[in-house]
């Protein structure tokens, strides 16, 4: 029996392509990476669904790096896509490595995405990775190449699919067939593609005079306000994100509320000067 780690987002795309693996009777490890960009959450339950061993990896910092200095650009926002999928093939790879694992294998469907899933694309991801010979793209594979684990007998290849395109009638009808009738919508995954937050990004990136990782959770929250050229206050605009805020504060924030009134919690990241905290005091009023 050969063994394979899948990279797995949670998507349809990702649990067919674990079924489809399964089917051929090869002994699959799903693993998720998350950084405060995308997390694990849907993955974590598509998982459970399928009854396949899981495991999420946290890659905050090394995808960091490819998000400030990507090698093969952006998309149309601050999403670094193939450099994402290379690094995720990377560690998907030492885990192959250092665990006896045969083959890697993605979701990925040739031409659903036109800039980081075109033929070219794919074929960088693959060298970029450090692994071009290991990996497998079982939904898309009668479109491409024989891969490696093709070629050695480790799939076989006439059990494999030649899904292309941005349709997603092919994987629906597929999910009905196999009996997967539970799995999440495809929106909704990595924020980096995301206008307003990538904007957020650029913003804390180019006029904070310093941030941390839990800076960058705090993009997805609540109203940002850019109160000097390089501090700002982060207004909570509902009573979840008022909670969520106050999670993600540390001892050196000042968090500022109204008592005895109903309002937003307005959190100053990394605290301030007393001018800065009237600010944040007024700014709570105001709201």
């Amino acid at each position: 029996m050969s063994r394979a780690v899948g990279i797995f987002s949670g998507g349809l795309d990702s649990m067919l392509a674990v079924e489809l693996l399964r089917r051929q009777a090869v002994d699959v490890l799903a693993v998720t990476f998350e950084t405060p960009f995308f997390g694990s959450h849907r993955a974590v339950e598509s998982a459970r669904l399928l009854g396949v061993p899981h495991r999420v990896v946290d890659i905050t910092l090394e995808h960091l790096q490819v998000v400030r200095e990507p090698r093969f650009g952006m998309g149309r926002h601050m999403n670094p896509c193939m450099d994402c999928h290379a690094l995720m093939f990377r560690k998907a790879g030492e885990i192959m490595e250092a665990e006896g694992f045969d083959f890697l294998f993605s979701g990925e469907v040739l031409g659903q995405r036109p800039f980081s899933q075109n033929i070219k694309a794919l074929e960088k991801v693959a060298r970029a990775s450090g692994f071009p010979d290991r990996i497998l793209r079982p939904l898309s594979a009668l479109r491409l190449p024989p891969s490696g684990p093709e070629r050695s007998g480790l799939v076989d290849r006439n059990g494999l699919l030649g899904l292309k395109g941005r349709s997603r009638k092919p994987q629906m009808e597929l999910a009905t067939r196999w009996g997967i009738m539970e799995f999440p919508s495809p929106a909704g995954g990595c924020l980096l593609t995301d206008p307003a937050f990538s904007a957020r990004l650029r913003d804390l990136w180019e006029r904070e005079l310093s941030w941390d990782v839990r800076d960058l959770k705090l993009l997805s929250l609540g109203r940002h306000l850019r109160v000097t050229p390089s501090r700002k206050l982060v207004v909570g605009r509902n009573q979840g994100e008022n909670e969520k805020l106050a999670s993600l504060a540390t001892g050196e924030d000042v968090q500022i509320v109204a008592l005895d009134y109903p309002g937003p919690l307005v959190l100053v990241p990394h605290g301030g000067p007393p001018e800065l905290l009237d600010q944040a005091a007024s700014v709570c009023l105001r709201y």
